[in-house]
């Protein structure tokens, strides 16, 4: 699944902070199952950071603002994420914005990633556009 072979239990608690298991939270999404609304996705794509996952950052990037590669701080810790703000972005949108703070370690140093993500869906599925970082 990850680049770094980083594994999570189905049964394990998500790393999104949502409260759910793995199996059943972003553990599909990681898989290729789409995301319903454009939270879940911003969910799926903090995990997939946390596990280093390329794959999943990148097929749900969308493609006039997706990397050609994505490089992982080595000893970055994403530690808890918290959601902040939606504006729309639901089954029924086609658009959607996701307000977010993640937090994170590195070492001893300790901080966090303050962003407002722009969402877009397209024949059913949704892509991360760009955000601006607060």
């Amino acid at each position: 699944m990850a680049s770094d072979d980083i594994v999570i239990e189905d049964a394990a608690r998500c790393p999104c902070s949502s409260g759910d298991v793995f199996g059943s939270c972003c553990g599909p999404l990681l898989q290729g199952a789409p995301a319903p609304t454009a939270e879940r996705l911003m969910r799926s794509r903090y995990t997939a950071f946390g596990l280093r996952d390329a794959t999943h950052l990148l097929r749900t990037w969308h493609p006039t603002s997706r990397p050609r590669t994505i490089d992982f701080e080595p000893d970055l810790e994403w530690r808890r994420l918290l959601v902040l703000d939606r504006l729309a972005g639901g089954p029924f949108d086609d658009q959607g914005v996701v307000e977010f703070e993640a937090l994170w370690s590195q070492g001893t140093e300790r901080g966090s990633l303050h962003e407002r993500s722009r969402f877009v869906r397209e024949d059913r599925q949704w892509y991360y556009v760009d955000g601006d970082v607060r």
